[in-house]
């Protein structure tokens, strides 16, 4: 019998009933990223004894098909025994030889293990989108996005001055997020477009910009305006990083690099430092996103500046027709932490 529901309610109901609301769907998180991870252990078990077998006994594609059968006839409630699972685990196995209890890997979904066995081919490659995967909560369809955006090699990978003029290990975080070349094709543009244009584009998209911009980025303003003796000027986006504890200027330019753009950035770096640095913050970095760039010509622009700056390129279509095909649509982009997502 249902109770009704204009009883009377004793003092802190509503605050206790908040608090055990918590607790259950802690519990529940709790209990799903568990069962997640037995279930990966065993993936990863059934892998590892198929591959020893195979290695004395030289297993056969049918001996697979075989043992698919069997075992579902025997566990048909488990989707997860199919002929072409037992590959992946096999494969799993052998991209992961040791057990993978203490490992990224192991408190990953099965799909995202997946998506790293089909797209990726270096251990290297597996162990870094794995680790990444599980600090920021990836779901599967950005884990492909990344994959298929080459965040790897993009990382880190902008010619910069941080090493001259940001201390260790400040010098090596701030190049950590400095990305060569930033990928903005979700935007959607072609084409040449003004500034403006490019500016305001990324601020629609802003969930999306911020997911290229990488981990621990926040959005403080666009256009952020400063007042120097009577002359007036505008930032073009200004980020703070939450973990690095430092602000991010971004000066955006659709045309090639300039070395003027390094004095004009260098001046705006300043800007923030003077007026908005606190001094428990890092030093302001600033980073210029160009159409394109001479490398050399970035160098010496660089080595003479007094502020820590990056210089990066940036392009809407770096993904062929035919990859972006295999990435999901923009609004399930933005269903970043969907967690228990399983294959």
């Amino acid at each position: 019998m249902t109770p009704p529901r204009d009883v009377a309610l004793p003092n802190g109901y509503t605050d206790l009933l908040g608090d055990l609301k918590d607790r259950v769907r802690a519990a529940r998180t709790t209990a799903l990223r568990t069962v997640n991870t037995q279930l990966i252990e065993l993936y990863w078990s059934i892998g590892h004894t198929i591959l020893q077998r195979q290695e004395v006994e030289n297993w056969g594609s049918g001996v697979m098909g075989r043992l698919a059968d069997d075992l579902r006839a025997e566990f048909p409630e488990m989707k997860g025994l199919s002929r072409s699972n037992l590959f992946y685990m096999r494969g799993f196995a052998a991209a992961w030889p040791d057990p993978i209890v203490q490992q990224p890997v192991g408190q990953l979904p099965w799909g995202h293990i997946t998506v790293l066995l089909d797209k990726l081919d270096t251990p290297d490659q597996r162990l870094w989108y794995a680790a990444a995967a599980v600090e920021y909560g990836w779901s599967r369809n950005v884990l492909m996005n990344m994959i298929m955006n080459k965040s790897l090699e993009r990382t880190g990978a902008a010619p910069s001055n941080f090493a001259q003029r940001l201390v260790e290990p400040d010098s090596e975080l701030a190049q950590q997020v400095a990305k060569d070349p930033y990928t903005f094709e979700f935007l959607g543009l072609s084409g040449e477009v003004a500034e403006r244009d490019l500016e305001q584009a990324l601020m629609d998209r802003i969930t999306d910009t911020l997911r290229e911009m990488g981990p621990g980025f926040a959005f403080v303003g666009r256009q952020v305006h400063f007042d120097v003796g009577g002359d007036d000027f505008y930032i073009d986006l200004l980020f703070f990083h939450v973990e690095q504890l430092r602000y991010f200027v971004i000066e955006l330019k659709t045309g090639k690099f300039q070395p003027e753009y390094a004095g004009k950035l260098n001046f705006y770096i300043a800007l923030v430092d003077d007026r908005l640095r606190r001094e428990a913050h890092a030093d302001t970095v600033g980073i210029l996103i160009c159409g394109s760039k001479n490398d050399h010509t970035v160098k010496y622009s660089l080595g003479r500046s007094s502020s820590p700056m990056a210089v990066a390129a940036y392009t809407y279509d770096a993904l062929p027709a035919d990859v972006r095909k295999e990435l999901p649509d923009a609004e399930r982009l933005t269903a970043a932490l969907d967690w228990p997502e399983q294959a």
